[in-house]
């Protein structure tokens, strides 16, 4: 029997893999030398966005500490932070606005209802409409966004009452979107070969105890062998996380702080710092390996839009040339921004887009995953 595997990606996409792969019982080759890592050339949005990220991020850990009622969002516009809240803000967040202004200027806005009261009126509609639409919230606070995901005649005048106005929007049936050869320790960006389905390794990170590679839940179940574009193993698929399409992929092997940026065949890597929260407005990248097959590289241009207030708890961003956001076979893909240093800051993991319409993103991100499994990036 030939022992020539022929792989499709996830969505039964016509892209076509044979892994010539060395049998598990025989010697290893020896590994091709590490390549050195490169700065990612980032565009320039992305990176005049950086003061304005680490403003917005030192707001949200102080928000993340305290209970916040009045919460409604934090935004990045074209020159400033903006920190929605429904009445009054606490001393605390106002201290941390403060020092926040000494990097980027931020303004405070008022909010007609707060991130507490959209999820709940989220949780109201789910509980009453059929067809299982997608909520999502506003980051002003002004409203709850219902995606009818192709449902057929869900209009604002089927909406019930939930006490916050409600946006009625359909972007179609969602898509789930699933480099060749890694080596050793593992990096992100590269091929993840699951059986007759291929994704993309996601951030390599750890715990206190193991290396992993992070990636898309539905790229596997727990238990499964994943190895790379060439048949090697690089780890078991574990910690599944259905509810925000998450995993981990154990890395015996070790992983490492590294992600290709390059075309399908290129080694050009670049280090990941860290990881960071994600702002409405913010501009990302996306390094899937079908991505990097079509265009040589990451896709940028993604803008943050929206933040899903259901059991999945995602992100989507718009790609803002009306270029294709993401490819079947980027699952489970890094997502991610500039650091101030030059390297990249990890913002989340590549997760679907919609039928028709792949100019938008769906993703999970990074501050999710390390309260689903208490990791960071490797080092």
């Amino acid at each position: 029997m030939n022992d020539n595997r022929r792989l499709g990606t996830a969505l039964g996409i016509a892209v076509a893999l044979v892994i010539t792969g060395t049998p598990a019982t025989a010697a290893a080759p020896p590994a091709p030398p590490q390549p050195a890592a490169q700065r990612f050339a980032f565009p320039a949005e992305a990176r005049r966005q950086i003061p304005l990220t680490q403003a917005a991020s030192a707001i949200r850990r102080t928000v993340e500490q305290g209970t916040n009622t009045g919460y409604a969002g934090l935004e990045l516009q074209d020159d400033r932070v903006v920190l929605w809240w429904k009445g009054t803000v606490p001393a605390e967040v106002r201290q941390a606005v403060g020092t926040a202004r000494r990097t980027a200027p931020v303004q405070i806005a008022t909010a007609a209802h707060s991130l507490r009261e959209l999820r709940a009126a989220g949780a109201r509609l789910r509980g009453s409409l059929t067809g299982k639409p997608r909520i999502k919230y506003a980051v002003d606070g002004s409203r709850v966004v219902v995606d009818t995901a192709g449902g057929a005649g869900l209009t604002t005048a089927r909406i019930p009452e939930v006490g916050v106005p409600v946006e009625v929007v359909d972007q179609g049936a969602r898509v789930l979107t699933s480099r060749r050869d890694d080596w050793p320790e593992w990096k992100g960006g590269a091929d993840q070969i699951n059986g007759n389905s291929r994704c993309t390794t996601g951030f390599p990170v750890r715990n206190s105890s193991a290396d992993f590679i992070l990636t898309a839940g539905h790229c596997g179940s727990n238990g499964d062998q994943i190895r790379d574009g060439v048949g090697e193993f690089i780890g078991t698929f574990t910690g599944d996380r259905d509810d925000h399409d998450i995993a981990l992929v154990h890395t015996p092997s070790g992983a490492d702080n590294l992600m290709y940026v390059g075309g399908l065949d290129s080694n050009v890597v670049t280090t990941v710092e860290g990881w960071d929260w994600v702002f409405p407005g913010e501009y990302l990248c996306q390094s899937g390996g079908s991505s990097a097959r079509d265009t040589g590289g990451p896709v940028c241009g993604l803008r943050v839009e929206k933040f899903n207030t259901d059991s999945g708890d995602a992100v989507e961003a718009r790609q803002v040339d009306g270029r294709p956001a993401v490819r079947g076979g980027d699952s489970g893909g890094p997502v991610f921004g500039p650091s101030a240093s030059g390297n990249v800051i990890a913002k989340g993991i590549n997760n679907y887009t919609y039928v028709g319409n792949n100019t938008i993103l769906g993703f999970q991100d990074f501050g999710t995953a390390t309260r689903d499994y208490g990791i960071w990036i490797a080092d």
